[in-house]
């Protein structure tokens, strides 16, 4: 390389280490705006110095650049606008569609540069091995992220979807996909690479389509991995440092994130894989729990239980995300403390549809962080809670995974059964994503609140403030 190409890389070096600290800054919530900010700063440098990169190699046409620079302007609009008006509880769905471009696009990478170097009579053996397996992944994130957005959105059923000899199907296109890849290192030939291309997006979709709705957050991290994967192999192909380095980010946090996720729902990667865990927002129980009667209560009687508590945890779920409350919650919360009323906030790991949903969520509504406890920190304060407050929350506090038999056996879960007083805030009786019946529903010290949350909510901190007055 000469003295611009190594000045180049040394500036895209410079841009990954702004990944690297900004991914630092986001350790806490105090730094992770700046954390952002810093990685949006590297990101920019990066694009800017692949501009001038390709000024200076020059053979661009007026219409390529006109193209380039449409395609530019077009995604980082498209990007800002739907960043700015998704809905929390729609997130999920975002970043499936985010991993599926981030994949597709390392894909197409790797196909521009194998396709010309075919074309050119040269395709180098470290180039080929890199390039399937940029091919490879990339593919599968493609399709299997798009399978995934599909079933959070509810256009693609939630539950897991197989058919007769599904697996077989898997496995086939797995080996065809590896197959076909060996064959091509070392004979060069297009066509098989479309059947590589073909076999990756089919094994995505069959990877995909078997694993119900509870364990599709740890699908969508896993393939947040596959992401940065395919373009740390794309940054091998085009011998971009800073592809390489942020692609090895993504794919060693995405699959640290995997496995910790894994291990909070006490499920292995492997039988995730395997799918038939989750069957949807409302699907049938699958084990019945123990008989007894549902107790309903009114916003008076439960701001009277919350008004005289002297300790109350407030357990937020997808209920709240749905309904958009968190400010709400924080009003409460806040009345509640006004009175002298130790409030704190109990967080299991995969409450709603992706880490962190909850804390996001709260931050808005300017909740103090350190009120936010972690499920291993919170449980042991339920038996001395006065109230536990449930929010629209409801695998992760069923007493049903503590005993064998049923969908989340072996779940860690949250104690609220152990809380002295239960109150649920939930619209129905409709079951979660194990499509189970919750115990803790039944359970005699619970009440349960039927309505929507920021409605529900909203009455909660009138009624108290009534009392208080």
């Amino acid at each position: 390389m000469n003295t611009f190409d190594w000045a180049i890389q040394l500036v895209y070096v410079a841009s990954a280490t702004c990944f690297v600290l900004g991914l630092h800054l986001m350790n806490t919530p105090a730094t992770a705006r700046r954390g952002n900010q810093v990685s949006t700063g590297g990101m920019i440098v990066a694009l800017l110095a692949t501009f001038v990169l390709m000024i200076h190699i020059g053979g661009v046409t007026a219409a390529g650049w006109a193209v380039m620079i449409a395609g530019a302007l077009i995604g980082a609009a498209a990007g800002l606008y739907t960043a700015r008006t998704v809905q929390m509880t729609a997130m999920p769905q975002l970043v499936s569609v985010f991993n599926a471009v981030g994949g597709g696009a390392a894909a197409l990478v790797a196909i521009h540069d194998y396709v010309s170097s075919v074309s050119a009579g040269h395709v180098a053996e470290v180039t080929t091995v890199t390039t399937f397996l940029d091919v490879v992944i990339g593919s599968v994130t493609f399709s299997g992220s798009i399978i995934a957005a599909g079933k959070l959105q509810g256009m693609i059923n939630g539950a897991p979807i197989t058919f007769p000899g599904s697996r077989f199907v898997n496995i086939a296109v797995a080996v065809i996909a590896v197959g076909a890849s060996i064959y091509l290192i070392t004979t060069p030939n297009v066509w098989v690479l479309v059947i590589v291309i073909l076999a990756a997006l089919a094994f995505g979709v069959t990877m995909v389509l078997p694993i119900g709705g509870a364990d599709m957050p740890v699908v969508i991290s896993l393939l947040n991995a596959f992401t940065g994967t395919a373009v740390a192999m794309a940054g091998f192909v085009i011998n971009n440092w800073a592809l390489i380095i942020a692609g090895a980010l993504v794919g060693a946090s995405g699959g640290i994130l995997t496995k910790l996720m894994a291990d909070a729902m006490n499920r292995s990667l492997r039988n995730i894989m395997i799918g038939g865990f989750g069957t949807g927002d409302t699907g049938a129980a699958a084990v019945a729990g123990p008989g007894g009667d549902v107790r309903s209560i009114a916003a008076d009687d439960a701001a009277i239980q919350l008004a005289y508590a002297q300790k109350v945890i407030i357990v937020p779920g997808y209920g709240l995300a749905a309904a958009q409350a968190q400010h709400q919650v924080g009003e409460l919360a806040s009345v509640l403390e006004d009175r002298g009323i130790d409030v704190s906030y109990a967080i299991h790991p995969v409450a709603g549809r992706m880490p962190g949903h909850m804390n996001v969520l709260l931050a808005e509504a300017n909740v103090p962080y350190p009120l936010l406890k972690e499920m291993d920190e919170i449980n042991p304060e339920f038996p001395r809670t006065d109230v536990a407050l449930v929010i629209g929350a409801n695998d992760v506090i069923n007493p049903a995974a503590r005993r064998p038999g049923t969908a989340i056996s072996g779940m860690p879960i949250l104690d609220v059964d152990k809380a002295k007083s239960v109150i649920v805030i939930k619209r129905s009786m409709a079951t979660g994503y194990a499509g189970i019946d919750n115990e803790l529903y039944v359970d005699p010290k619970t009440s349960m609140f039927f309505a929507d949350a920021k409605t529900a909510l909203t009455e909660l901190t009138a009624a108290v403030k009534t009392l208080v007055a």
